[in-house]
């Protein structure tokens, strides 16, 4: 199986600790972060992905905002000159830990956060990077890449 994964929750995935826009919300993000975790692919998607699913049978969903697609654009293309390798529509990319330590380092340097601008998520997400991305859900394993013990999920 994969993963179906717009660009900008390449960012988002860094700093997810379990919290979202509602507890449906939160267990479909939970199931996902555990199957990034274990190593499962993910499909760069166009849109709307596995971890928008919940949010798709509320009124006037974001995920199709020009703003979130601005978003995709602008982690891809980041995302893309880090890790060295195209980040668009049908690539499968299946990422260690030392990607996403290597995310997560440069995510907590600013290097990566452009697509961050006016997310409403922007304040926690620069507190879990400065503490250390402590309590993450996805890849909490990483952390030792990072010079850091990890913490239990």
């Amino acid at each position: 199986m994969t993963i179906r994964l717009r660009p900008h929750h390449l960012l988002c995935m860094l700093t997810y600790i379990g919290k979202g826009y509602s507890p449906g919300f939160v267990r479909n993000y939970d199931a996902i972060a555990a199957r990034i975790s274990a190593g499962e692919a993910l499909d760069v998607v166009d849109g709307p992905d596995d971890i928008c699913r919940p949010l798709l049978e509320t009124p006037n969903p974001h995920c199709f905002n020009d703003s979130v697609v601005a978003r995709d654009r602008q982690a891809a293309a980041d995302v893309a000159a880090l890790l060295g390798s195209g980040i668009h529509v049908g690539v499968r990319l299946v990422l260690n830990t030392a990607q996403i330590a290597l995310l997560r380092t440069h995510f907590a340097s600013g290097g990566i956060r452009a697509a961050c601008g006016g997310c409403e998520w922007s304040t926690l997400c620069d507190g879990i990077a400065a503490g250390g991305f402590r309590e993450v859900r996805v890849a909490p394993d990483d952390l030792q890449a990072l010079g850091k013990p990890p913490t239990s999920l």
